[in-house]
């Protein structure tokens, strides 16, 4: 009975010292969404469609392009948005969750990374995209 107890107790520690698993790596051929989502597809510069679950990336806010409020904002919507693109068709990416699960439209949260680096900071650093920590988004159009 010892032995069996032992053995309980061993491989409970050991369970309990197991890493946690980092977010699985994703690769796949993104395009713009037509109306309605799609499978693997980018709605705007920081929401995308990934193995049919929409994902609102959590770190960045971008300008919005459906509708725009102003020709500055769909001309950097659109600009955000294709690059976005072209960094998820770049290769491997993780996909990180935050403390929030989902916002108010049912979107996961999630932050997007290649190599350790956010893909939305990157989108930040272009000057496509602004940080984003909650609460209300600055206007695009000045």
């Amino acid at each position: 009975m010892k032995t069996i107890l032992a053995a309980v107790i061993l491989s409970g520690l050991a369970a309990l010292s197991i890493p946690p698993q980092p977010a699985q790596a994703r690769q796949a051929r993104f395009t713009l969404c037509t109306q309605g989502g799609g499978e693997n597809c980018v709605v705007d510069g920081d929401t995308i469609w990934l193995q049919g679950e929409k994902i609102r990336i959590a770190d960045i806010d971008t300008p919005e392009t459906h509708p725009a409020r102003c020709a500055q904002e769909a001309l950097l919507g659109e600009k955000a948005t294709l690059r976005l693109r072209d960094l998820l068709n770049q290769g491997r990416f993780s996909v990180q969750p935050i403390k929030r699960d989902r916002d108010r439209y049912g979107r996961k949260l999630r932050i997007l990374e290649r190599d350790g680096q956010s893909l939305g900071l990157i989108l930040v650093r272009e000057g496509l995209a602004r940080p984003y920590q909650g609460g209300r988004r600055a206007p695009w159009c000045v």
